[in-house]
């Protein structure tokens, strides 16, 4: 069965309340278009660095809000990435760390998965905020995670992980059908990179990709790619959202599609090198 798919681009700034609002009109949008999942960007909720503890607190409401709007609009929601002050098993996240937390919620609003960011952008580019250091704030998850749902299942992933290929044939290895990567790509690497990787990234896995972004300027120094969009198993961009700010990306997941591309090229049974070489 053919499934309906969005990807919401947001301008998240740095009131919770008002995130969540516009998250809300959002998410009814694809709702009333008819979409069965919905990925949220990176840092839907707050998007300033500074207050990710502050809005960790608040995470059981933010739990709730999501529950409710899976429930309402009897979506599958992919809740892009979220401040967590817990690791999954339980203990808490080093001092004056937060951990990036993908949540997944089904229709009847109940939290199906968790996937916590593994690869943390601390790199320097030639932009207005020049460096960035997640892992000052930040502390990296560890597992691969891959969600069942009733129409495909759904590989986890967040931003910077695009750019680590391993990440994304474990996805694959592992079931994943459809692979999401809610982001806030800078300006000047989206600009360069994301629709690439994101290609790639489908290409070499024969998956539909989600790529759900943050759209325009945050602050006075950090302006986000947006162009929002969904890529089918045979590299082609089914849908895109090239305006700058919010929107809701819609394209069809087509299984008879995947596997027909897969069956064709079937790439798993022609891997040579050994799940256990390590690349230096």
């Amino acid at each position: 069965m053919n499934t309906l798919v969005a990807a919401i681009q947001m301008q998240s700034l740095d009131d919770l309340t008002n995130n969540l609002q516009q998250a809300a009109q959002l998410l009814a949008q694809a709702a009333q278009a008819g979409a069965k999942l919905a990925v949220l960007p990176e840092n839907f909720a707050v998007f300033a660095a500074g207050m990710q503890h502050q809005t960790a607190q608040q995470l059981p409401m933010i739990q709730t809000w999501l529950a409710q709007q899976a429930q309402q609009h009897q979506l599958w929601i992919v809740a892009g990435s979220i401040p967590c002050l817990e690791r999954p098993n339980g203990q808490m996240v080093a001092e004056n760390k937060v951990r990036a937390c993908c949540l997944v919620y089904n229709q009847q609003g109940q939290l199906v998965g968790r996937y916590d960011k593994i690869h943390l952008f601390d790199v320097s580019i030639d932009d207005q905020q020049s460096q960035y250091q997640e892992s000052a704030t930040f502390e990296a998850g560890e597992e691969i995670v891959v969600i069942k749902t009733p129409f495909a299942n759904i590989g986890l992933s967040i931003c910077y992980d695009i750019r680590f290929p391993y990440l994304y044939q474990a996805l694959r290895q592992q079931g994943a059908e459809i692979i999401v990567v809610p982001a806030a790509f800078t300006a000047l690497t989206g600009e360069a990179h994301w629709q690439v990787l994101l290609r790639a990234r489908a290409i070499e896995n024969q998956c539909l990709v989600i790529g759900a972004g943050q759209s325009g300027w945050h602050s006075s120094s950090r302006q986000t790619w947006g162009h929002s969009q969904i890529v089918d198993a045979w590299g082609r961009v089914l849908a895109e959202q090239t305006q700058v700010g919010c929107g809701v990306v819609l394209a069809e997941y087509i299984p008879s599609e995947l596997r027909r591309v897969r069956q064709q090229m079937p790439i798993l049974r022609h891997r040579r090198l050994s799940e256990t070489i390590k690349l230096s």
